[in-house]
C-alpha cells in the first residue's frame, strides 16, 4: 500500500509541478488578490535610514496601520518617524541592535506590550566591512555576522510564534544578489547575505503548512544608499543602481501579492540561470568584464 501511495505521488508530481507554472505565468498577466494593510502592524529593522527609512514611508502610503522602526541611531529614528507621523500613519521607534539576542528580546516584549502584535516583519539592518579578508578587523567580521545574519534568527523567533498563533503573518528579508554571485573586498557581506538567503530558503520551505504565515526575499542589485557610498562600477549605463525607493515599492508590492523570492532587477533573473550551466572560466571572465573584481577598490563600506 505504502509503495502504491509513493508511486501515485511520484506520477502526480509532475502536473503538479506544471500546474504550479502555468499558475505562476497567469499572475505574470492577470491581475492576483492584494493584501489590504489596514490591519498591519509593520515592524522595519534597519528602518532610520536607506532602504528601512523607504519601506516604512511606502508601507505608510499603501495604508499600514502602524509602522514601528527598529535601529541603533536614535536620531535617526526618531527623524523617520516624525516623517511618517507626517503622512497620517501611527510610527514608534525603539532603539535596538538586532546583533544582540538579549536587546532583540528584550524590545519585541516592548513592542508587544507598547503597540500590538506584529504581523509583518521585515528583516532590513545590515551593515558591511567592505575589505578583503585579510585586511578585515576580527570584530568587524563578526559585527556582520550577528547583524546580518544571526539578527534575523533573533527577531524571527521573537514574532513568528504569535504569527503562527493568530496565522497572520510575513517575514520579509532584503539580502542582495551578492548573496547569489559574491565579490571581493566584501567577504563579510557577501558570506552574511548567503547565509542569510539559506535561512530565508529554509523558512520559506517551513511555513509551507502554516497558514496565512508566508515569507518573501529580496535581491537586489546594488542600490545607491549611504551603506554602499564609494562602490564603483565599471559600466554605471549598463548596471546603473538602484534608487532606494525603487526597491522599497518592489518590496511592498511582493508582501501584497504574496511572492517568495524577487530579484531586481528583473534582469538579474539571468545570473541565477548562468551561474547553474556556465563553467567557473566563464563566469570569471563575465566577473572581468562587468568589474567586479576591481568595483570595491574605492568602495569604503559603512557601519
Amino acid at each position: 500500500m505504502v509503495e502504491v501511495r509513493s508511486l501515485a505521488r511520484l506520477l502526480l508530481l509532475p502536473v503538479h509541478m506544471v500546474l504550479s507554472v502555468l499558475k505562476a505565468a497567469a499572475g505574470l498577466v492577470l491581475p492576483c488578490r492584494v493584501r489590504d494593510l489596514s490591519g498591519d502592524i509593520v515592524l522595519i529593522t534597519g528602518g532610520g535610514r536607506g532602504i528601512g527609512r523607504h519601506l516604512a514611508r511606502e508601507f505608510a502610503r499603501r495604508g499600514a496601520k502602524k509602522i514601528i522602526i527598529w535601529g541603533r541611531t536614535e536620531k535617526c529614528l526618531k527623524d523617520t518617524a516624525d516623517e511618517i507621523k507626517l503622512i497620517g500613519t501611527d510610527c514608534s521607534y525603539f532603539v535596538c541592535d538586532v546583533g544582540n539576542r538579549e536587546e532583540v528580546y528584550k524590545q519585541a516584549k516592548a513592542v508587544r506590550e507598547k503597540v500590538g502584535d506584529v504581523t509583518i516583519l521585515v528583516n532590513n539592518a545590515a551593515v558591511v566591512h567592505g575589505k578583503s579578508l585579510i585586511e578585515s578587523d576580527d570584530d568587524a567580521l563578526l559585527k556582520s555576522q550577528h547583524i546580518n545574519t544571526l539578527g534575523q534568527f533573533w527577531t524571527t523567533k521573537a514574532f513568528l510564534p504569535r504569527m503562527l498563533e493568530l496565522q497572520n503573518g510575513h517575514i520579509v528579508c532584503i539580502n542582495s544578489v551578492l548573496a547569489l554571485s559574491a565579490i571581493p573586498g566584501a567577504i563579510d557581506y557577501c558570506t552574511s547575505k548567503a547565509s542569510s538567503f539559506a535561512f530565508m530558503e529554509s523558512l520559506t520551505l517551513g511555513l509551507l503548512d502554516c497558514p496565512g504565515v508566508n515569507a518573501t526575499t529580496v535581491l537586489p542589485f546594488h542600490t545607491n544608499t549611504e551603506m554602499f557610498q564609494g562602490m564603483r562600477l565599471r559600466f554605471p549605463t549598463i548596471f546603473p543602481p538602484l534608487k532606494p525607493e525603487t526597491v522599497a515599492a518592489k518590496t511592498v508590492e511582493a508582501v501584497q501579492k504574496n511572492k517568495a523570492l524577487v530579484l531586481l532587477p528583473w534582469t538579474m533573473h539571468a545570473l541565477v540561470i548562468l551561474k547553474s550551466i556556465l563553467p567557473q572560466s566563464a563566469l570569471e571572465e563575465i566577473h572581468r568584464f562587468s568589474g567586479a573584481y576591481t568595483c570595491m577598490n574605492t568602495f569604503k563600506g559603512r557601519t
